[in-house]
């Protein structure tokens, strides 16, 4: 009898935690400690046994400080290529959190940012996360379905 490996993507999490308790509401990013090195959307791998809702509150509270309110569930992030060190699929949620974060965990540093400031080195498909989320916040336009994956 021969076993079958299966090669599956990894499930993350990326959370748009937007600080409600400051003008223009600005968004939190993490400079990375560990590569791929850059500016990402604070998030993480789920760990087996948990809901993918459960590992975005747990996510920001490690790498930002800060309890967040999961508002909604954005979009999901499929790309193969999204991800250099491995096939990953991301769901994104948008959240809000008052206070003042602080770096922790693999983050070796956060900025607080508003649309006009986000730094251009940012990791993995974060730029189009954000491009998408500014879409949806300012316009209230959600991201579509790329032609390619309807066929």
């Amino acid at each position: 009898m021969t076993s079958t490996q299966y090669r599956n993507p990894a499930p993350t999490v990326d959370i748009i935690i937007e600080l409600i308790d400051r003008p223009h509401r600005p968004i939190i990013l993490i400079e990375r400690q560990n590569p791929p090195l850059g500016w990402a959307i604070p998030g993480g791998f789920v760990d087996y046994g948990e809901s993918v809702e459960t590992a975005a509150v747990r996510e920001a509270k490690e790498e930002v400080s800060l309890h967040v309110e999961l508002i909604e569930q954005f979009q999901v992030y499929s790309d193969p290529n999204r991800d250099a060190r491995k096939h990953t699929i991301s769901i994104v949620f948008l959240a809000t959190a008052t206070g003042e974060p602080k770096a922790a965990d693999d983050a070796k540093n956060l900025g607080i940012f508003h649309p006009w400031e986000v730094p251009s080195n940012l990791c993995f498909d974060h730029n189009k996360i954000l491009r998408d989320y500014w879409n949806y916040r300012h316009y209230g336009i959600r991201p579509r379905l790329s032609a390619e994956v309807i066929q």
